[in-house]
């Protein structure tokens, strides 16, 4: 059996940490999912999701900061806003998946 290690615990914990502060809360993960697959404009995604335009707002801005989405001004009238999945962003994917899949099997467990 491995000899518990504290600093390896610590130093999970702070990573495990870092990545909650970064996509924590209800929206984050969604934004990013429905980003996976084409850009959206704020409205799409907003109505997509289902989220108001002032909690879309701020969660785009925190995941724009983490370099997980990136924003694009469109030379439209009116002036159109498109956000897109960053390739750094892409990295999160796998991520993702293994949240869905657990998801999956965990509703199964619950309703039988």
């Amino acid at each position: 059996m491995a000899k518990h290690n504290d600093d390896i615990c610590r130093t999970n914990r702070r990573a495990v940490k870092d990545t909650l502060d970064v996509i924590g809360g209800k929206w984050k993960i969604l934004i990013l999912l429905t980003l996976k697959d084409k850009p959206h404009r704020f409205k799409e995604l907003a109505k997509e999701i289902g989220i108001t335009s002032r909690m879309l707002s701020k969660e785009l801005q925190d995941l724009e900061l983490n370099k997980l989405i990136e924003r694009e001004i469109l030379d439209t009238k009116p002036i159109g806003v498109e956000y897109s999945i960053t390739k750094y962003g892409s990295t999160f994917q796998g991520v993702i998946e293994a949240l869905r899949d657990w998801g999956v099997k965990h509703r199964k467990e619950i309703l039988k």
